[in-house]
């Protein structure tokens, strides 16, 4: 049960009402995360622009990687909701959920490719002590890989973008949907 306050798609009106009905119609289920911004529709809005622009746009990165670094953020923060919704669309990329399931213990046992791997270790290292990122340590590496700067930057955009929405889902209590996270349009 949410910490605060929210307003269901039933008694949703105005603002409010139109995401969610663009939402269902998009992604086909609304989600809690989304729930817990009711009383702010514009940030909601705002946030959804986001998280599109971040994940699914034209990026040096690849889907997959984006999720990937998703779950590794959330599993890094301990965050079981965007662990299992970013697990569920990782699913799509890799159907392999033992793999998935790795990732969200212990990515540094699985066999990934280097610039997957580095992508991984810079997702927790920034998760975990920001500060003590370096460019020769956690960047040089990855261009090594061949990512380009706008590959670094896309890389960091979406880990903290993650860590930003751990903290609203923690920190609001937003609890994972029965259907855990699966049957979403990624």
């Amino acid at each position: 049960m949410p910490h605060i306050k929210t307003i269901g798609p039933d008694e949703a009106t105005g603002q409010l009402k139109e995401i969610y009905d663009q939402l269902l119609q998009s992604r086909g289920k609304l989600a809690g995360v989304h729930q817990i911004q009711s009383l702010n529709p514009p940030s909601l809005l705002h946030h959804m622009e986001l998280y599109m622009s971040l994940m699914f746009a034209q990026s040096p990165l690849q889907r997959y990687q984006r999720e990937m670094m998703a779950v590794v953020v959330s599993a890094t923060n301990r965050c079981a909701y965007c662990a299992a919704h970013h697990g569920a669309a990782l699913q799509h990329y890799w159907k392999d959920e033992r793999k998935i399931a790795q990732l969200q213990r212990d990515y540094t046992q699985l066999d990934l490719g280097d610039t997957d791997l580095l992508l991984c270790q810079l997702a927790e290292a920034l998760t975990l002590a920001p500060e003590s990122i370096t460019p020769d340590e956690h960047l040089q590496p990855l261009r090594e890989t061949g990512l380009d700067d706008r590959a670094l930057l896309d890389a960091t955009l979406v880990i903290s973008y993650f860590n930003f929405v751990n903290r609203l889902v923690l920190g609001l209590g937003v609890a994972l949907e029965e259907d855990k996270g699966e049957g979403y349009l990624y």
